[in-house]
């Protein structure tokens, strides 16, 4: 798994009916953009994950921004 700083990482829910849950890269702690990533979710809390093979990184692009 390979993230920059502005990319989403959804880690999706385990349990039906659970919905993902969405943060954003905010620092890239691991050598090359592997993890650890220091991630902030929507209500402004901030922590730092390791994302297991439940989550995907979706990749922002420079028109997003």
């Amino acid at each position: 798994m390979h993230a920059s700083k502005g990319d989403r990482l959804v880690v999706h829910g385990r349990v039906v009916g659970k919905l993902d849950h969405v943060v954003e890269v905010v620092e890239v702690l691991g050598p090359d953009g592997t993890p650890p990533y220091r991630v902030r979710a929507e209500n402004g809390h901030e922590t730092i994950m390791s994302p297991g093979p439940d989550s995907v990184v979706e990749h922002h692009r420079a028109s997003d921004r």
